[in-house]
This record gives C-alpha cells, structure tokens and sequence, in this order.
C-alpha cells in the first residue's frame, strides 16, 4: 500500500477532507451557535434564566412566609402592649417585685414577681425530672429495643403527647395527688431539715405536684424528638467505634451523643416552651397562693398562666389589662428562651463545622 501523496500546498497549510488550513481555523476559531445564541465552548448553550419562573416564585413564597411570622409575632407584641400600658399606669405598687394580685380593687394593686417565680420553678422541675427519663427512653427505643418494640413504643410515646392537658390536670387532681400527698410526708419526715421540704402541712396541692404533672406531660415531646435524632446518627460512626472495640455504652457515649446534641438541646428547649405556657394542667393542680417560696410540698404555688385562667372571668377593666401585662411578661420570657436554644444551636453547629 502506497503512501498517499502530500498536498500541493502543504507547505502553506494544504487542504484537509476538502477544506483549507485558514478555513479550519475560522471554524474552530468560531463559537458554537444555538437557537438561543452563541454556545459556549463544545458543551452547547445553558438555558437563559427565566424572569418569572418557579423558583422565584418559591424564592418569593418562602420569603413571605418568613415575614409574615415575625409580622404576627409584632403584631402580638403591639396588642399587648397596648392593652397593658393603662392598667400599668393604674398600678400603685411596683409591678415587678409586688408579690400580690388584686388589680379589682378601688386601687389596684398587683405584681408579677410570685407568678414569674412559680412558672419559672415549676418549668424547672419539671425539665430536672423529665429530661434524663425521656433521654433514657429514647436511647433505649433506638440501639437497645428490637425494632417492632421500639415502633410499637414509639407510637404509644406519640399518643401519650396528644393527650389534652385538662385530662393530665383533672388526673393530677383527683387521683395522683394521694401519692404525691404521701410522698410530701415522707420528704418532710426525712429531709424536713431542707428548705425544700420544711413546714407543717398541709400537703397535696403543691409545686411538687404541679412539677409531677408538667414532667408527665412533656415527657413524649422530648422522647420523641430525641428518639428521632438518636435515629439519624450516621451508621458508620456507630461501626466504626465498635470496631475499636467500644461497648454499645461506650459507643453511644462516643458517637451518639455528640452527635445528637444540638437535636437534644431542641428537644429540651420545646419542652420547656411546653411547660412555661401551661394553663390548665397548673390551674387544677396547684394550691393557687401568691408568694415566692422555695418549699415544694406545702400547699401553695401559682403561674402566669394558671392565674390568667383563674383570675380572668372575675376581672374588670383594669384587671384584664393586668392579665394581659402578665402575658405580656410570659410571652418575653418565651421569646428568650427559644432565642437561647437558638444560639445555643447555632454555636454548638459553628464549633462542629470549624472542628471537622
């Protein structure tokens, strides 16, 4: 077979399959062109971005959403305090550290000091006698119990959250303040030395109670949400520290934990927006005084809450206002806390990602 003979021109570039070495150029040279214009590259064009299309329109979707929340959220914040401001003004004590209620009066008089120190104390309790109980559950429920168990549990877990909160109250009241009558007779026969647990009676309608029943009800609400985030620990680290040869304990001391910690910390927070806006429940099972007191058995206690309750039905004018000024305290208090498990969260992701 032959060696096909070299072109006359090419030295100057020849010719290729019928086309010349400048003609070559100018089409490699040339952009790719589309219906919709020049290419780019060998790759074909990318589809021009639509004025008006379905993402913006979710873009402006979810941006409205947003803004609607914090609009609400002002708005709650404007009504209350336009309510407030005149029974403020009406107040001859001083409303933050005036232990008593009586905005009925010819001179009213009333504060918010024993309601915000029972709502923070009874949300306290409860979380100190919830937390490691629901946290135990959930951790049992997702590397302990075989899966039909823990499915079969996780669902009554869920029931027991949508229970409403006058049953937990009426059932706080009439059956389980017994037990806890007896129980504050023990503490106070034991560790009646302790402020806590001091005084002479009578017992039942207490703190302790109202702590009981607000830990039974946030119970489900952290499980559940722990339980999830137990769940979606990814299933390598979990493998990779048995491997090294962890027990299951050592296991999920090391990589679950750590992992689910900002989900934990969530989970506890909504519990505690749960506890601190409680009515009924506290209104049915709490003695109903105004004072701050630290014993926990004695008949006794009362919340911002329960007292809006309460008191609302029997108030006048400047009553009400004095109601709506408590809310007003409860809901800053609410704001703060999830503002605090917020940033509690966020640090804890920021630490995280900085360290990975």
């Amino acid at each position: 077979m032959g060696i096909p003979p070299r072109s006359a021109n090419a030295g100057t570039g020849g010719t290729t399959h019928g086309w010349s070495a400048g003609a070559s150029a100018r089409v490699a040279e040339a952009p790719l062109r589309t219906p919709d214009g020049p290419g780019l590259g060998g790759g074909g064009a990318l589809p021009r971005a639509r004025r008006f299309g379905a993402e913006r329109a979710f873009r402006g979707l979810t941006m409205a959403a947003g803004t609607t929340v914090l609009v609400v959220i002002a708005a709650i914040a404007v009504f209350l305090i336009a309510k407030a401001v005149p029974a403020l003004q009406a107040n001859t004590e001083n409303f933050w550290t005036y232990e008593g209620w009586s905005p009925n009066d010819t001179e009213p008089k009333f504060g918010i000091g024993a309601l915000a120190f029972g709502t923070l104390l009874s949300s306290a309790l409860a979380l100190l006698m919830a937390v490691p109980v629901a946290l135990g559950i959930a951790l049992y429920l997702s590397h302990y119990a075989p899966r039909r168990l823990g499915t079969a549990l996780g669902f009554l877990i869920d029931l027991l959250a949508a229970v409403p909160s006058v049953v937990f109250g009426l059932w706080g009241r009439d059956y389980f303040s017994g037990p806890v009558t007896d129980l504050s007779v023990w503490l106070n026969t034991y560790f009646g030395w302790l402020p806590l647990f001091g005084g002479d009676g009578p017992y039942g309608a207490s703190i302790l109670l109202g702590a009981l029943v607000l830990a039974i009800m946030v119970l489900p609400i952290i499980t559940s949400l722990s339980r999830e985030v137990f769940l979606q620990t990814p299933t390598a680290n979990e493998e990779a520290a048995l491997a090294l040869g962890a027990t299951r304990w050592e296991m999920i001391r090391t990589a679950v934990l750590p992992y689910g910690r900002p989900g934990i910390i969530a989970a506890v927070m909504l519990g505690l927006g749960r506890a601190l806006g409680e009515t009924i429940a506290l209104a049915l099972t709490l003695g109903i005084t105004f004072g701050i007191s630290f014993n926990l058995i004695e008949n006794g206690g009362n919340t911002i809450a329960a007292n809006i309750a309460n008191a609302f039905g029997e108030a006048n004018e400047t009553g009400r206002g004095a109601l709506i000024a408590s809310g007003l305290v409860l809901f800053a208090i609410t704001l703060i806390v999830n503002i605090t498990a917020r940033a509690i969260i966020y640090r804890r992701r920021e630490f995280t990602e900085s360290a990975a």
